[in-house]
């Protein structure tokens, strides 16, 4: 297997040996973000060990270079869980990240609101998540290191800087707990309720793996779900990935506001 120095080598001889400062995983519908980003694109089909293109509406490229005067690494897609039963199936990726010499990563994702107050479309600001599934990618790792602390995995200046970002683009930014749900499956109206118990505000099928890897590497990390649907059996609208797609567009055009402003003060 191809090594994260390796791979960053070689993301280095096409795009330039300046370090990486942000990381940008970017969720399904809003991979255009990634096409705003001044500089070089890379398939993931040239990088070995990196996900395909295992779901529509994502897109398969590393772009690195400059976004609002911060040179950034922007993930066109991800991998999930679902596609392979692998929930480490961003590590590689994101190591590389690390071997690029980011410090900070942010994470988008689309979701489900559980709260009438967080229409489709509503920008939320995760505070926290919960790990609904059980899994995790650091099962079989063999160090000390996989005992990681998670009391503020969602980085505390990492998110005061997105709502100050926020307040100043005008854009309102919900904050709440996001559950991950394995997927693919979407979730029952069941299982929506006991999570709303459990206080989630958000669900998904990603992102929090992620959170975990970050943490792991010690890169900063935060993350912002698009609201795209109400989880089952908060309104009579049907859900399906074709929905999500065609929905995340209403809630991205805020995203990418909140993002080119945070990256504009950290310039």
């Amino acid at each position: 297997m191809t090594s994260a120095a390796d791979l960053a080598a070689i993301i280095r001889d096409r795009a330039g040996h300046d370090p990486v400062r942000l990381g940008l995983v970017l969720g399904s519908g809003l991979g255009h973000i990634a096409g705003q980003v001044d500089g070089t694109a890379i398939p993931y089909a040239d990088l070995p060990g990196f996900p395909h293109a295992g779901v529509s509406g994502h897109d398969p490229h590393l772009v690195i270079g400059q976004l609002e005067g911060v040179r950034v690494a922007a993930f066109g897609g991800r991998a999930h869980y679902y596609e392979s039963g692998d929930p480490a199936a961003m590590r590689l990726p994101l190591e590389v990240l690390k071997a690029l010499g980011a410090e900070s990563l942010i994470l988008t994702n689309a979701a489900g609101s559980l709260r009438p107050d967080m229409p489709t479309g509503s920008v939320m600001l995760l505070s926290d998540h919960i790990n609904f599934s059980g899994l995790n990618p650091l099962i079989g790792e063999r160090t000390d290191a996989r005992f990681v602390p998670m009391t503020a995995a969602h980085d505390p200046d990492l998110r005061a800087r997105l709502r100050d970002a926020a307040a100043l683009e005008g854009v309102h930014l919900h904050e709440g707990v996001y559950a991950w749900y394995s997927g693919p499956s979407f979730e029952t109206p069941a299982e929506i309720r006991a999570i709303r118990l459990l206080g989630a505000d958000a669900v998904g099928m990603s992102t929090v793996p992620e959170v975990i890897l970050a943490r792991f590497l010690s890169l900063h990390v935060a993350a912002l779900s698009v609201v795209t649907n109400m989880a089952a059996g908060m309104s009579s609208e049907s859900i399906s990935h074709e929905h999500t797609k065609a929905m995340a567009p209403l809630g991205a055009a805020k995203l990418e506001r909140l993002l080119r402003r945070t990256l504009r003060d950290m310039a």
